[in-house]
């Protein structure tokens, strides 16, 4: 007997289109700060990195540095009550939830992004009702790049790793996945700088638009 196929995404920069809300929180703290905002442009390729990259970037400062945790906490209390005012998910997802819902795939959503957040945004997105499967960054004691995360949200939605497909914008999202024993998609409409070399993470393959994933069921 076959077991049921899963689908396992990223949340930033696969499933959602986070980076608007993610940059106004980062230009409403450099404002606060009496610093020139940042265009979207240099911001948006970050994204995917977290808060620490994207305080690195504004502010010029390390973790270690005594003025960074407290930015970085300003700055997701901003993101928190900033969550959905343009973020959406990006163009031909809402088609490719609809097909798999209506196969009866179930699909789920492993984010390093920490509990607080997710849940108040994939309700707001109006997911909360859809998904099979959520796994934050602070669900598991381990994180992605580990496959932890990846495994367990697949056993969450009834599913077995053999028979799982992931995508990811993140070279993490693909190590996580090729660990698990899935197989993973390079999503490359995603938060990929010009350094980036999804050719080289070693994806079963690369996509650029999300109605190409519904290839690989």
């Amino acid at each position: 007997m076959t077991t049921r196929q899963t689908v396992l995404f990223d949340l930033d920069g696969t499933l959602a289109d986070t980076g608007p809300d993610l940059a106004f929180s980062l230009n409403r703290l450099l404002q606060e700060e009496h610093r020139p905002e940042l265009p979207y442009e240099t911001i948006r390729p970050l994204v995917s990195q977290g808060g620490n990259a994207l305080i690195q970037l504004g502010f010029n400062l390390l973790p270690e540095q005594p003025d960074f945790e407290p930015l970085r906490q300003r700055f997701l209390n901003l993101y928190e009550h900033n969550l959905c005012r343009h973020t959406q998910l990006f163009n031909g997802m809402n088609k490719v939830l609809d097909i798999l819902d209506q196969r009866r795939i179930r699909w789920g959503i492993v984010t390093n992004k920490p509990g607080w957040l997710t849940t108040p945004l994939i309700k707001q997105l109006h997911l909360d009702t859809r998904i099979a499967s959520l796994i934050s960054g602070d669900s598991l004691p381990q994180r992605k790049p580990s496959p932890e995360p990846m495994l367990v949200a697949c056993q969450q939605a009834g599913g077995q790793a053999d028979n799982c497909l992931t995508i990811g914008d993140h070279q993490r999202d693909i190590e996580a996945a090729n660990r698990a024993g899935m197989r993973s998609l390079a999503a490359c409409w995603g938060y990929l700088s010009d350094t980036d070399t999804p050719e080289k993470w070693g994806a079963t393959a690369l996509i650029q638009r999300p109605v190409e994933l519904l290839d690989w069921l």
